[in-house]
């Protein structure tokens, strides 16, 4: 990788995957796609931030017709069951009917995924999967299943490639992960 350890907020990062790795298991899982979509012209959810840069490159390798979304998902303490309320800021496009792809930087509680499928799946859509460069599975505290994964991680703290460490590191073109 040619990359020394980096310091981001005083904490220590070591070189974790490369460029060149990323963009080999974010092709295959374009790959992936392109034949599970074919003729179907899915919906691609983008969420943001941490998703920019995965999504760019995974739609690059997407073949086929497909459109695009760019949603941010704000949380909110509710008075409904959950306690939290998911507002989907950004989604204005017509879902009913259609094939939905969360693209999601990366998966570890399933959390946000746990609160956003609901709102979603009450839109009617005729699919909905997530799509993600990183999943823990060690992390998973939800029952979600999460079909598209360009690789699977430790529950480790990872940051570059759109992943951040209190907003810095996103710009990264490799990713890191704490020493």
């Amino acid at each position: 990788m040619g990359h020394s350890h980096i310091t981001i907020h005083n904490k220590e990062f070591r070189p974790y995957l490369s460029a060149a790795q990323l963009d080999e298991v974010v092709a295959g899982l374009g790959a992936r796609l392109s034949a599970d979509y074919a003729g179907r012209k899915p919906l691609f959810v983008v969420v943001l931030t941490g998703g920019f840069m995965f999504a760019s490159d995974l739609l690059k390798r997407f073949v086929g017709e497909c459109e695009i979304v760019f949603i941010r998902v704000a949380s909110y303490e509710g008075t409904d069951s959950t306690g939290v309320v998911q507002e989907i800021l950004g989604l204005r496009e017509e879902v009913q009917g259609r094939h939905l792809i969360i693209v999601e930087d990366i998966v570890d509680t399933g959390t946000t995924m746990h609160h956003l499928l609901p709102t979603l799946l009450e839109k009617g859509p005729a699919s909905v999967e997530i799509a993600a460069l990183f999943f823990k599975p060690a992390s998973l505290r939800h029952d979600l299943s999460v079909r598209y994964v360009a690789q699977e991680i430790p529950n480790d703290f990872v940051v570059g490639y759109g992943l951040d460490y209190d907003g810095l590191g996103r710009n990264l073109a490799d990713v890191y992960v704490a020493v």
